[in-house]
């Protein structure tokens, strides 16, 4: 019996050193396989390469690529002593275990110690075998050929990147991040030992399963490599004595929509990193949590952080990704009505054709375009106000009759050529008037841009979200000119800060923003966008699926968020004005200004009415500000609802969210078939173009 032992382990000695001859040949005709080396996890990461989400490899393990250089250096040394102690020297198998190995299982009649190099292991790893002689005599060959085209750091690398480590853990980084929550380059003496320990017996092992078994083996391992002198004697006491996780850690699920997004578009296997600060962004994730606890009715809120100077996005929430309703549609990207937040881009195209300036008088009473009569948001005039004035206020009225004067398809024009194209309401052709009101889709992204480069030099940029990639090709666009910006920081920069910032707080440096706020029709969407010197803030505060929230408006849902994105940025620099442009016209009041800029002239067409009520039409029925409950037939369906009026000149025309409903024919009442819940708007005009408004809440 022991003689068969001896002949059968000389018999490997001898195979093993005529491979060695004949190795050349073998490297030509049978190459080593690679392929599982390339069934890496797609890895985002943060600009300083901070994992951020890791998806899984096409065989379902993560699998994280790692290096020597990226690991704990006393980990590599337990390693080293605890498995392969010569490593540094053997050509991929050492003489001097395998003769050991030999001689022991001849005088002990069974195996004692193995001979496996690490080199052995990584070609078992490279190609599964079942664990038999011939088997073993594979990896003995494959190892001599790793050696003789790979240094030992690059074997050292392949090791590091396929061992396993229990369950669907391969690698020591996804070991590292899966149960301690860091990477292997910050490895303590006690956890360093268990990832030695467990690939030898990952399932055994496993410190989440069997955390005993688990502790006892790191301690095996402790123990040895005190023994070789890799640590010394405290602190091999102190590792003993520290705890190890009884539990496997969720994986890093920063940015999660963002992350999903360019992992979709990237290799399979491959690392993107992207352009957000990890310190950033993980204070804006404990903020939305936290923002999110208060809102208790399920809504839901978007941020965008971006670096004026590169329009690179350093922060990134795009919602709550775990939501049953809606949590993996990324709110950054989808089309909402903005509400007032285009008003500044309507006053700028008209800053730069000089047909206003910020102290030019403007009346803020009753107008009529057609037959399209806006209001103010609290239902009340103001007379004459400055446009200065007029935006700070978002009052409706005046930003209406400056979009008359310039044009809607002038002001979509100029966000087409910035790269940014409102999506147009159901059915229309083209943009009209109520585009100032937020009559349009757009997404927080797309504000973003557009109010970087408000914040900037004017240009219209891509958002940058990759670090690892060149710029768009994309050749920058003219969207504001340099006095309409200068304007624009003067007026909103001294806007009083949203509710519940307290004004003294808010004077800091830091705190020297200019921002716009809006709230989109029927309460739906919440919006605060603003810039300091050096950062673009975008806020998005709403539901999902677009339901309405009555109350919550972009000053008071939206705004107080932007200010304490703003506090979270690092090196924050306030809102520093550049030196009066060419052109500009620095006043202390109207009279101060050219004749042709002291009042602003209407558009032609358009109908000035008085500051106050009318003798015009008056709706009975549904009264402005009603909820009222939906009207439902014996089957309970969907049933007509009655809508009434008094006074005004007959004919009455009648519409509801902007479509006409026929009256009848001998009273001045109409009947309108709603198609479910929700807000309308419901509008009665007589034959002298007055008109009266309600708008109700439809349950």
């Amino acid at each position: 019996m022991a003689g068969g032992r001896l002949r059968t382990g000389l018999a490997a000695i001898a195979l093993a050193i005529a491979g060695v001859a004949g190795l050349g040949a073998l490297d030509r005709a049978l190459p080593p396989d690679y392929s599982k080396l390339s069934q890496l996890s797609t890895v985002v990461t943060a600009r300083d390469d901070t994992v951020l989400r890791v998806f899984r490899a096409g065989d379902d393990a993560i699998r994280l690529p790692a290096a020597a250089a990226d690991v704990e250096p006393a980990y590599l040394a337990m390693l080293l002593a605890y498995e392969d102690r010569r490593f540094r020297w053997h050509p991929g198998i050492d003489p001097i275990a395998l003769v050991r190995a030999v001689g022991q299982s001849i005088l002990h009649r069974r195996i004692v110690s193995g001979a496996s190099t690490l080199t052995m292991q990584v070609a078992r790893l490279l190609e599964p075998r079942p664990r038999t002689l011939r088997a073993k005599l594979a990896e003995m060959l494959r190892a001599l050929q790793l050696e003789r085209r790979h240094t030992k750091d690059e074997i050292l690398g392949m090791y590091l990147t396929l061992a396993p480590f229990g369950g669907n853990l391969a690698g020591v980084r996804a070991a590292s991040l899966a149960y301690f929550g860091r990477e292997p380059r910050e490895l303590g003496p006690a956890q360093a030992a268990l990832l030695v320990a467990l690939p030898q017996s990952p399932t055994r092992r496993r410190p989440d399963r069997q955390p005993e078994i688990a502790r006892d083996a790191a301690h095996r391992v402790l123990d040895r490599v005190a023994a070789a002198g890799v640590i010394d004697e405290r602190r091999r006491r102190e590792a003993r004595e520290a705890g190890l996780p009884g539990s496997r850690q969720p994986l890093p699920m920063a940015s999660p929509h963002l992350a999903q997004a360019l992992a979709a578009d990237a290799v399979p296997g491959s690392t993107v990193r992207t352009t957000l600060d990890s310190r950033l962004q993980q204070g804006l994730e404990t903020l939305s949590r936290r923002e999110r606890s208060w809102f208790g009715d399920d809504a839901s809120l978007a941020v965008l952080v971006v670096d004026n100077a590169t329009a690179e996005v350093r922060g990134h929430v795009g919602g709550d990704f775990f939501a049953a309703q809606g949590g993996q549609v990324d709110m950054t990207r989808a089309s909402r009505s903005p509400g007032s937040t285009l008003k500044p881009f309507i006053y700028g195209l008209a800053f730069d054709d000089l047909l206003i300036h910020p102290e030019t008088v403007i009346e803020d009473k009753p107008l009529a375009f057609g037959d399209y009569a806006p209001r103010n948001f609290d239902h009340d005039y103001h007379g004459e106000v400055t446009i200065r004035s007029a935006l700070r206020q978002s009052l409706n009225l005046p930003a209406v009759a400056v979009l008359d004067r310039i044009g809607p398809q002038r002001l979509m024009a100029a966000f087409d050529a910035a790269g940014v194209h409102p999506r147009l309401p159901r059915g229309a052709t083209e943009a009209g008037l109520p585009v100032a009101l937020g009559g349009v889709g757009v997404s927080l992204a797309d504000l973003a841009r557009l109010y970087r480069a408000v914040a900037g030099d004017g240009l219209s940029r891509p958002l940058r979200y990759r670090a690892d990639e060149a710029g768009p090709a994309e050749t920058p666009r003219q969207l504001l000119g340099p006095v309409a910006r200068y304007y624009l920081a003067d007026v909103l920069a001294d806007a009083a800060m949203p509710d519940s910032v307290t004004q003294v707080a808010a004077e800091g440096s830091a705190r020297r923003i200019a921002y716009k706020t809006g709230t989109s029709y029927g309460f739906r969407d919440a919006w605060a966008i603003g810039w300091s010197a050096s950062h673009t803030v975008a806020v998005w505060v709403g539901r999902p699926d677009g339901s309405p929230r009555p109350g919550a408006l972009g000053r008071n849902a939206a705004g107080p968020i932007m200010v304490k994105v703003f506090d979270l940025i690092p090196g924050q620099e306030g809102l520093r004005f550049r030196t009066m442009p060419p052109g500009a016209i620095r006043v202390s009041g109207t009279a101060g200004l050219p004749p042709a800029l002291q009042r602003f002239r209407f558009g032609a067409g358009v109908t000035r009415g008085g500051d106050g009520p009318s003798d015009g039409p008056r709706i009975l029925f549904p009264p402005d500000g009603a909820v009222v409950e939906l009207p439902r037939d014996a089957d309970s369906r969907l049933a007509s609802l009655a809508l009434k009026a008094e006074g005004g000149e007959a004919p009455l025309r009648w519409l509801v969210n902007g479509q006409p409903v026929e009256a009848l024919r001998r009273r001045n009442d109409a009947f309108w078939l709603p198609d479910g819940e929700g807000y309308a708007e419901i509008v009665v005009i007589d034959a002298a173009n007055r008109r009266a408004r309600a708008d109700v809440l439809l349950r």
